[in-house]
């Protein structure tokens, strides 16, 4: 009997360092043209670089992890998130704090990562225009945007208020070093509203993904709208007439963090660790034209010339832009967010 006790015992641990051993993550993203590019330029030879298996799930963003991590039934190991709602899950410590000693952020500009997420691709919130209306030379600022004798047609906007108040006011005459400023009032914020208010009766959609601006352009169903600099330039290569600027856009990122309580995070970490290489992120605008946010990327002769022009993160590029305010959506996001809504729904 002692000796059948000894081996179930040995065969446990032995089953239990087997599964210790074994190195595998699930990340969460938001599937569409933008997973299949983490994909292909991240995930998958990262996998078979370090062995680390790799299982990928779509998800609904940090409302998906806020589910998890308080019913402590936490599956994801890492999630793709906009900045801003990394920033916002990290306040209410539904992210677990990242290992700087082990995933190497020295090319990083500082405004690319903080201590809960981990900057994976740069983009930009911009305004793009059919070509079929107004040929190449369309709108090149947000107030050229709101002017419908100049540029008659019908627009779309985003539903949601991430990306939407900040066109409002630099179009109202606001500078864009001073927006934040502006909007951080309840006053501030209904003037911004305000200025949606007046472009609205020539808005036909409010949209609410990537996918759907993108195909709203590709179907010709709107003249103007407001979008993600990839999903338009990937809706051209696929034979849509549709340009955009970087002039007065958003320079925002999306990042990468591990809930709390991830199953495997060691594993993660490790993962961003690789992931977060130059080597990798030059492969990414392969994909989608989203720039690197290692910036030691455009130095590694993968990303040309041509392909630096089309990217948010190249210097010449962000220099014409506003960065998003982390600390701004951390504090007002809440508050403004209810109000759009109310304005959408009047």
């Amino acid at each position: 009997m002692k000796i059948k006790i000894t081996l179930g015992v040995a065969a446990a641990l032995m089953a239990t360092t087997a599964l210790a051993d074994t190195k595998r993550v699930t990340i969460a993203s938001w599937g569409g043209s933008y997973q299949e590019a983490q994909s292909k330029a991240l995930f998958e030879p990262a996998a078979a670089n370090t062995g680390i298996e790799v299982r990928q799930e779509t998800y609904g963003g940090m409302s998906d992890v806020r589910l998890q991590v308080r019913t402590g039934q936490v599956t994801f190991d890492i999630v793709s998130s906009g900045s801003g709602s990394a920033a916002r899950a990290a306040a209410e410590g539904l992210l677990e704090k990242l290992d700087y000693d082990i995933i190497d952020v020295s090319r990083f500009p500082p405004e690319y990562y903080t201590d809960y997420c981990v900057g994976g691709d740069v983009f930009s919130t911009v305004f793009a225009w059919n070509t079929d209306t107004y040929g190449e030379d369309g709108p090149q600022s947000w107030a050229d945007f709101w002017d419908v004798e100049k540029f008659p047609g019908s627009r779309a906007y985003r539903g949601k208020v991430a990306g939407a108040l900040e066109p409002a006011l630099m179009a109202d005459g606001v500078a864009p070093e001073d927006v934040y400023d502006v909007l951080s009032s309840e006053e501030g914020i209904e003037r911004a509203l305000n200025k949606i208010r007046e472009l609205r009766p020539h808005i036909d959609v409010f949209w609410s993904s990537g996918a759907q601006h993108a195909q709203l352009m590709r179907d010709g169903e709107v003249d103007m709208t407001t979008g993600w600099n990839g999903r338009f330039d990937n809706a051209a290569k696929d034979g849509a007439n549709v340009m955009h600027s970087f002039n007065q856009g958003l320079l925002d990122y999306d990042c990468f963090a591990i809930p709390k309580g991830a199953p495997n995070k060691d594993a993660a970490m490790a993962f961003l660790a690789e992931i977060s290489k130059a080597e990798y992120q030059d492969d990414l605008p392969t994909y989608i034209s989203y720039g690197p946010t290692n910036m030691a990327a455009f130095e590694t002769g993968v990303i040309d010339a041509e392909t630096a022009a089309m990217l948010p993160s190249s210097p010449e590029n962000a220099a014409l832009q506003l960065p998003i305010s982390l600390e701004w959506y951390s504090e007002w996001e809440p508050i403004a967010s209810e109000m759009y809504q109310e304005m959408l729904t009047e």
